[in-house]
């Protein structure tokens, strides 16, 4: 009998020689000397600049303080923290001691927060004085030690400049490419948040797949100022922004946070050259009156975590006529999975609208989800892709691994799309039910669970509504207990006191049941049709 042909895809780049036994600050920090005079970070609240050979130093001296606190190899650190030069010593200074980062956003909840921690077991957490308070119940019932990056509103709280000790006092590392590097959280394809086991191997591949090499798949050198507005917590602006442009001695603009007029204002003071951005914060740009613009030192945008249209890539190009506008594809469980090669150092040319090409050392396929078969080119199925960036897999949860890694390797991603005549991925469709709000995912399951929770819901379930700014908003169907006389109102506060902003429900439609099939799944499609 006849074997059905396996359809598998590659960079239209050549696979490249990437050094991914070296443990992550090893590999950033490989050719220094070309570049340790250079900027890597200027902090944009206030203007302090540090150089490659800072950031170093910086880091190392961070470790040994670590080290003196009990830290080990193995031991877990959550950053708790919005972009700062602070995150991005902490980052380095736990892969020089072997230990392992875990990164959350500062606004969530005191009891997302507490899950998260409880899930990584995190030891210490470094983050910023204003939001100790959430950390105080977990800290003291789990023995974690907190230290915040500005001035402590306790005494008991250790200042992050005390860490700093002799960097010459560095305990010597062991550090295999298989331990686990980071520990970032993502609902997977479906359900509640787990924690994505990134080893050095993972992370030093993901970044060379993407700088590495003769013609590299993301051109950027030394010369570049990368800004750096996304959440570093994040896996795109953790890889794609820090750790790339560390790599290559480009210099990063940090910002805090996302305000347009503030944001123009640096990229212009500081000639930003390369540009990773969301659709939101492209949508932003693209409605700037162009007579505040004057971005003409930007010659990338790189959009990734949501897909930008057509349209909206159009009107970016009106703004910024001196940029390579194109965008690349990835998930915290496996890195960059394909880029737009016009950002190539000697770039090809590409479809508006396209996630780029697969990203070299890479393979995909395309399946069937019915049948799993592999398709061919201009066939729409679920994306696949195997390669030495795919993480080790889910901490303390070997189910949700193998149902999205299959036995031979194949990282199943949820998302349905194709790949076409030339070589360029296009994402239609995804089976997941992740809700994607400004870049960031929210979980349906989730909030179920906790809208379930109420004594006046009787049933429930959360979908997607689109939006113009945030791309999609959560939105709950809801059936209530037959006595309740619960609100739209109650309900919404009801979730907003126990979740972080984007996570809030923006409409409450109530209704007589939930629409489900036989084996009891949530038929989102039939809610989605409603709207």
């Amino acid at each position: 009998m006849k074997l059905k042909e396996e359809y598998i895809f590659r960079s239209k780049l050549p696979d490249i020689h990437i050094p991914n036994h070296l443990p992550i600050h090893t590999y950033c920090f490989q050719n220094l000397t070309n570049h340790n005079s250079r900027p890597a970070l200027i902090n944009g609240a206030t203007g302090e600049i540090f150089t490659h050979a800072d950031v170093y130093l910086n880091a190392r001296r961070v470790a040994v303080g670590l080290h003196n606190l009990g830290i080990r190899p193995g031991h877990v650190i959550m950053l708790l923290l919005h972009n700062s030069p602070e995150f991005v010593f902490a980052f380095l200074a736990a892969s020089f001691i072997g230990a392992t980062p875990t990164t959350a956003n500062p606004l969530y909840t005191a009891a997302e927060i507490t899950t998260q921690a409880k899930i990584s077991s995190t030891k210490l957490i470094i983050t910023h004085a204003r939001y100790v308070e959430k950390l105080n119940v977990f800290a003291s019932g789990n023995g974690a030690v907190i230290v915040s990056i500005d001035t402590p509103l306790s005494p008991s709280i250790i200042q992050f400049s005390e860490l700093k000790s002799d960097e010459k006092m560095l305990p010597g590392d062991d550090i295999r490419s298989d331990d686990t590097a980071a520990l970032l959280f993502s609902s997977g394809t479906t359900g509640h948040p787990k924690a994505v086991m990134l080893s050095h191997k993972n992370i030093v591949t993901c970044v060379s797949q993407q700088v590495d090499g003769e013609n590299a798949a993301f051109h950027i050198d030394g010369q570049d100022l990368t800004l750096c507005v996304l959440p570093l917590f994040h896996v795109y602006s953790l890889v794609t922004v820090m750790l790339c442009s560390l790599r290559v001695g480009a210099a990063l603009l940090i910002v805090q946070k996302f305000e347009i007029n503030d944001l123009i204002a640096l990229m212009r003071k500081y000639k930003v050259t390369i540009a990773p951005l969301v659709p939101p914060i492209l949508l932003a740009i693209a409605k700037s009156p162009s007579a505040n613009l004057d971005l003409s030192s930007v010659r990338r945008v790189v959009c990734g975590a949501a897909p930008m249209d057509e349209k909206l890539q159009s009107s970016v190009r009106d703004k910024l006529p001196n940029a390579v506008i194109g965008q690349g594809y990835g998930m915290t469980e496996a890195g960059v999975l394909s880029m737009c090669l016009g950002f190539a150092k000697r770039p090809f040319k590409f479809k508006s609208g396209s996630c780029g090409t697969v990203i070299r050392n890479a393979r995909m396929k395309i399946v069937d989800p019915s049948t799993s078969i592999s398709l061919p080119r201009d066939q729409k199925g679920e994306i696949c892709i195997r390669g030495d960036q795919v993480m080790k897999g889910y901490l303390n949860d070997v189910e949700s691994t193998k149902r999205t890694i299959d036995e031979d390797g194949w990282l199943h991603t949820g998302d349905i799309g194709y790949i076409d005549s030339d070589d360029e991925l296009f994402i239609v469709d995804r089976l997941k039910e992740l809700i994607k709000y400004k870049g960031f995912h929210v979980a349906p399951a989730e909030l179920e669970a906790l809208l379930l929770a109420h004594p006046g819901i009787s049933d429930a379930a959360v979908v997607p509504m689109k939006d113009e700014i945030a791309g999609e908003v959560p939105i709950a169907f809801v059936v209530k207990e037959y006595d309740s006389n619960i609100s739209e109102q109650e309900i919404k506060q009801f979730v907003s006191d126990q979740v972080v902003s984007y996570k809030r429900i923006n409409r409450v439609f109530f209704t007589a049941e939930i629409p489900k099939a036989p084996s009891g799944k949530i038929l989102r499609k039939n809610l989605r049709a409603r709207i």
